[in-house]
């Protein structure tokens, strides 16, 4: 999925991958030049630290790339380890953030010579992939309003609507619409358990 660290949280299977477009995406992981060319263009605007460059990434995708810790840091240790950034200490809050150095400034003078990283993971996103994205922004913390307000009739009215959404999309990944309103997924798709 391409919800990596978005609204979904934990379920969005982010923050394992840091794949093309995120964490755990079916259509391939990033390149480590991706990540280095996008790390160099984000310090070429200021100094950061570690997950500030992870949260600027998300954003400026909407979400549609979040790269794990596990690219990001391994990277800016490769980075520093050729000269091109270094490590100044946060006295104000204590984080440790990264900025360019001559030759680094002239590295991301090349990065910038074409399409900024996160854009060409935008630009690559699948048709509707943000659409989608936002559908979910939408309806996650009106699931939450409910969790936290609602009372027993809420509960289980919306869990009712949530498990006929569960069904429907269920029926449009194995393609066929009539099997929207049956009684459950697909035969043989996860999540048809009860613990589901």
């Amino acid at each position: 999925m391409w919800f990596a660290g978005g609204p979904m949280g934990p379920w969005a299977g982010g923050g394992r991958g840091g794949g093309r477009y995120g964490g755990g995406r079916p259509w391939g992981r990033a390149r480590r030049g991706d990540v280095r060319s996008a790390i160099l263009a984000l310090l070429a605007e200021r100094p950061m630290h570690g997950y500030e460059i992870i949260a600027e990434l998300s954003e400026r995708t909407e979400g549609l790339w979040r790269p794990s810790p596990g690219s990001i840091y391994p990277t800016l240790q490769l980075l520093e380890d050729e000269g091109l950034i270094s490590m100044q200490s946060d006295d104000a809050g204590g984080k440790k953030r990264f900025s360019l150095t001559e030759e680094g400034k002239v590295a991301a003078a090349e990065v910038a010579k074409g399409q900024a990283p996160w854009e060409q993971v935008a630009a690559g996103a699948p048709a509707g992939a943000r659409a989608l994205r936002h559908a979910m922004g939408r309806l996650m913390p009106v699931v939450g309003q409910v969790a936290m307000t609602g009372g027993l009739r809420e509960y289980e009215e919306a869990a009712k609507i949530l498990d006929e959404a569960r069904r429907r999309l269920y029926a449009v990944l194995a393609g066929d619409q009539v099997r929207a309103t049956s009684s459950g997924p697909p035969e043989g798709q996860p999540g048809d358990s009860p613990a589901s």
